[in-house]
């Protein structure tokens, strides 16, 4: 096997949700911040939480905002 090709592994890799460590895994780097994980999602709490998606409702409409749709006549 060749040496210094691989990445470092973390066998105490901590995951962190809303700024606690919720659990431990193998990964390749230190620390992993999640939104969601198993134990606050619906399915498997059923309870519903409110996931913050405003921002990226509000880059889409920028984007596609104005004449974005508008057909171009002079290609055809």
């Amino acid at each position: 096997m060749k040496s210094d090709i691989h990445p470092r592994y973390y066998n105490a890799c901590k995951v962190y949700h809303n700024g606690q460590v919720v659990m431990e895994v193998g990964a390749t780097v230190p620390e992993i911040h999640v939104e969601v994980w198993s134990g606050s999602h619906p399915f498997f709490t059923g309870k519903q939480t409110f996931v913050d998606a405003a921002g990226r409702v509000e880059k889409f409409q920028r984007k596609y905002a104005g004449n974005y749709f508008k057909k171009d006549d002079k290609k055809k």
